[in-house]
């Protein structure tokens, strides 16, 4: 009973050598996709590496620069109508110098409130961007899906514990940026 356990365990041992040199002799292929039930992706990671989301970031980035450029312009000139209604004061009644400092105030409270919708309408053309991406990256899913064999993905943050061979992000990214190149997705104006 012994010895046959001993020539299990040499036959097993030398199997698991031909295995590992096969796989030494095979590694410049492309590994086969592994069948798994559930495939994983990164959301964040999709969007910020694929390139409508590269595209949409540096737009966000700059319009985002763009108004807190006009922010500071508009900061400044306050500042300076602030400053000139400080200097006038002195030379004013409370009943003359009262409107003048209400009007001030309301003034800047409704550019705030400008301010404030412009950047809230930057952050929601963002988001809605980004919701069209998804619906766009969906068919591309079901494909994956099918060709894998799996019946789900689910976000990568949401594993606990996982291999790394079924997540498709890369993949994922790849026809996508496949579907941006071909001018089948571009960030809307």
């Amino acid at each position: 009973m012994r010895l046959a356990a001993v020539l299990a365990l040499c036959g097993l041992a030398l199997w698991g050598g031909a295995t590992v040199a096969q796989t030494a002799e095979t590694s410049t292929e492309a590994p086969a996709p592994v069948a798994s039930p559930l495939l994983t992706l990164d959301e964040d990671r999709l969007f910020a590496a694929s390139a409508f989301g590269k595209a949409l970031i540096a737009e966000q980035e700059a319009e985002g620069q763009k108004l807190s450029a006009e922010n500071r312009r508009i900061e400044a000139a306050l500042e300076e109508e602030e400053k000139s209604l400080t200097t006038r004061r002195a030379s004013m009644t409370r009943e003359e110098f009262t409107p003048l400092a209400d009007a001030f105030n309301v003034k800047v409270e409704g550019i705030r409130s400008a301010q404030n919708a412009k950047s809230r309408d930057l952050a929601r053309v963002f988001d809605t961007e980004r919701q069209r991406l998804l619906e766009v990256v969906r068919p591309v899913l079901a494909t994956l899906l099918t060709e894998r064999g799996a019946v789900a993905i689910i976000d990568k943050r949401a594993v606990f514990a996982g291999f790394d061979e079924v997540d498709i992000t890369d993949e994922v990214i790849a026809r996508l940026d496949a579907i941006y190149a071909a001018g089948g997705l571009a960030p809307t104006p």
